[in-house]
């Protein structure tokens, strides 16, 4: 089995990392310190902050050095999660396959080729042969999760999916930078215009009564902009943990892809765009 890092620890990331654990991978995941990804109890992005985190059943815990990361993967008791920088992780574990899953949906990323023997991209302006190996489609529609191998993944548009009704307006946006601070959780109840947090001295309140489906971790820096709450409207907790479906298929491409290499090096070239997941 590979050894592979999994760039970001969000929902998306986490879900891949989650997947291929399960697969027997040993994954490594890398992140930079104190993200403010708000969907943490889908997601390893704890582990950053309180030194372990759990996904159904899977244990992450915090690499204190690159020299913890070799015995950690040996032992896969826990995903092992590291905020150094990337070219010392890939040069401290040799991985055979890189997935950017950082999900910078308007941001050009960087050239990723030959970081890995494999590398994949997931989302927005990621071009499969160009700056990635491979790229995992992530817009909803019948084409989610499929596997690019030659071409770009869809460009960026359209709102998020909605849940009862509610789609952007369920979420709150940095309305300035600063240090993100909360004495709530994940899971707990709100109602409509309840202060849930703060960014300095600006109060920032639930956009609709519900549950918090997100919500970024206490103390974390976070720009203008940034996705800090979530609120799902629906009776029940049962959405704000686990795998969503979106992350489930987005992880399931990735496992596709991984596999089709191992068993195919030339996918690329009998298959250019792999559309089942």
């Amino acid at each position: 089995m590979a050894v592979i890092v999994v760039r970001g620890t969000g929902d998306v990331g986490s879900a891949v990392a989650y997947l291929l654990h399960q697969a027997g991978h040993s994954v490594v995941m890398h992140d930079t310190a104190a993200p403010s990804h708000s969907r943490r109890r889908m997601a390893f992005v704890d582990a950053l902050y309180e030194g372990k985190a759990e996904l159904l059943g899977v244990l992450a815990k915090r690499a204190r050095t690159l020299l913890d990361l070799g015995y950690m993967i040996q032992c896969r008791r826990a995903v092992p999660v590291i905020d150094e920088p990337l070219e010392c992780v890939v040069a401290t574990v040799h991985p055979e396959v890189l997935v950017d899953a950082r999900m910078r949906k308007r941001e050009q990323p960087p050239k990723q080729r030959g970081l890995a023997p494999l590398t994949v991209g997931l989302g927005p302006n990621f071009e499969a042969g160009a700056n990635v190996d491979v790229a995992i489609e992530t817009a909803w529609g019948d084409d989610l999760g499929a596997v690019v191998w030659q071409g770009r993944t869809r460009d960026l548009s359209g709102e998020p999916q909605p849940i009862a009704g509610h789609a952007r307006d369920r979420y709150v946006y940095a309305p300035a930078a600063g240090i993100f601070t909360t004495s709530m959780s994940v899971g707990d109840s709100v109602v409509r215009g309840q202060e849930v947090a703060r960014i300095g001295d600006l109060a920032l309140t639930a956009p609709l009564s519900g549950y918090l489906r997100g919500l970024t971790h206490h103390g974390a820096p976070v720009r203008e902009g940034t996705k800090i709450i979530e609120v799902d409207p629906r009776d029940n907790r049962d959405g704000v943990s686990g795998l969503a479906e979106r992350p489930r298929r987005i992880a399931e491409g990735v496992l596709k892809a991984i596999e089709m290499n191992r068993t195919s090096p030339d996918a690329s070239a009998a298959s250019p765009v792999t559309r089942g997941h």
